[in-house]
C-alpha cells in the first residue's frame, strides 16, 4: 500500500486539495500500475505561512514529500529506475497542480518497510 505525505505551504494548497490528490495518485498509479490506485492513500499538509525555511529565512516554495514503499521495491533490478521514476512523477504532479516555479523546493524521500512492519486496522497488511 503506497502511502504519500506531503507537506506544503498551505497558501499554495487551499482549495486545490482534490486536484493535488488525483494528480498524486495518477503520479503513482502510472509507476506501479492500475492495480494500485486503490491503495494509494495520501495525507496531506498544509503549512502554514512562516514555518518552513531554508538557510534561516522563511519560504512558500519547499514541499517534503515522503511516500512509503514496501521494502522489496529496492531489491528489484530495476529499483534504480522505479525510484527515479516516483521522484519525478510526483514532483511533476505537485508544479502541475501548484507552480513550477516550486520545483526546485520539492523533496521527494522514498521510506522502505519491510512487510512484516506494515500494519492496516492493527493487523499485518497483506
Amino acid at each position: 500500500m503506497p502511502h504519500l505525505t506531503a507537506h506544503l505551504p498551505e497558501n499554495r494548497l487551499l482549495g486545490k486539495e482534490s486536484e493535488l490528490i488525483a494528480a498524486l495518485t495518477d503520479a503513482i498509479v502510472g509507476v506501479y500500475g492500475d492495480w494500485a490506485r486503490d491503495l494509494v492513500s495520501i495525507r496531506l499538509d498544509g503549512v502554514p505561512e512562516g514555518r518552513v525555511a531554508l538557510g534561516g529565512k522563511a519560504v512558500d516554495t519547499s514541499v517534503s514529500v515522503v511516500l512509503g514503499v514496501r521494502a522489496g521495491l529496492f531489491d528489484r533490478p530495476d529499483a534504480a529506475q522505479i525510484s527515479a521514476r516516483l521522484g519525478a512523477a510526483l514532483t511533476d504532479a505537485i508544479t502541475r497542480v501548484l507552480g513550477e516555479e516550486l520545483r526546485e523546493g520539492v523533496m521527494v524521500e522514498l521510506v522502505a518497510s519491510p512487510q512484516e512492519r506494515t500494519f492496516v486496522g492493527g493487523a499485518p497488511a497483506a
